[in-house]
């Protein structure tokens, strides 16, 4: 058989080579306009398949990680941060921090940026050739105590101990059931002895812990093991939500009795309010 006559699309299919098969007649026609060797002609067919399959798996993890949104360690603004630098996740942003089972642990107020870096230390795991998921405390707690419930609560763990890194967000924000230290024990506990990677972001002291999932014993239990691994990061700086209006500012001059600000943000002289007297014939 003359190369002339190879059916080229039907081997590509073959061979699985989708995205060859999409550009391998612009790649020809490129080859031969610009004069390229063989060599160069089969790397860049090669390199083309490599990047688009690259690509693909990305979208595919990162769809299946369930990411409330997607952020990268380079879209964050270390500007106003005094106790986090890059340097300092830089373990934690390296193959080792999955391989050698590491865990993570942000702590700090709201809209510090813990939930942004958590996601973006998992998305380059998935980049360095891992699985993550990505759940919050309230939804993985809901999710196990029903499935003990119902006694299958070997199944319903599964999900939240096979990936290779497991994001908890929004430890202590919310109400759980008197059962919740158990259900996070329950994955904490087999991933360390697994040593498989976890990030945890809250707003509470590790210390009160306790109180938040109704059990002292255990949650010391869950720290202890999160931490025979791993470290504390306590993000500081304004909230990222609010930096603007200056809240936590310490150098903001503050509003005297003299001079109010509505919550228009017009000063008080500038739109002065009906009198007592003015407002009587409205009563």
């Amino acid at each position: 058989m003359k190369p002339a006559d190879i059916d080229f699309d039907r081997l590509l299919k073959r061979l699985n080579l989708a995205n060859t098969r999409r550009v391998w007649r612009d790649l020809i026609a490129r080859a031969e306009a610009e004069q390229w060797s063989f060599h160069d002609f089969l790397a860049t067919v090669l390199a083309e398949e490599v990047a688009q399959r690259s690509h693909t798996r990305l979208g595919r993890l990162s769809h299946r990680a369930q990411f409330p949104f997607l952020k990268t360690i380079d879209e964050f603004d270390f500007t106003y941060q005094s106790t986090v630098r890059l340097a300092l996740l830089g373990s934690a942003l390296s193959a080792d921090f999955v391989t050698e089972g590491r865990s993570l642990v942000l702590l700090g107020k709201p809209g510090r940026g813990k939930t942004h870096l958590a996601v973006a230390i998992a998305y380059r795991a998935i980049q360095n050739g891992f699985e993550a998921l990505f759940v919050t405390a309230a939804e993985l707690i809901d999710e196990l105590s029903a499935a003990a419930r119902q006694g299958r609560l070997a199944q319903a763990l599964a999900r939240f101990t096979h990936p290779h890194v497991l994001v908890v967000d929004e430890v202590g924000y919310l109400t759980y059931g008197t059962d919740a230290a158990n259900m996070l024990f329950h994955v904490v506990n087999d991933r360390h002895r697994r040593k498989r990677a976890m990030i945890f972001t809250t707003n509470k002291p590790l210390a009160a812990w306790g109180r938040v999932l109704h059990d002292e014993d255990l949650a010391q239990a869950i720290v202890d093991r999160v931490l025979e691994r791993g470290r504390l990061l306590q993000l500081d700086g304004p909230s990222m939500r609010t930096k603007h209006l200056g809240l936590d500012d310490p150098t903001a001059p503050q509003a005297s009795s003299e001079q109010v600000v509505r919550i228009s943000g017009i000063p008080w002289s500038e739109l002065p309010e009906p009198t007592p007297a003015g407002q009587q014939g409205f009563n």
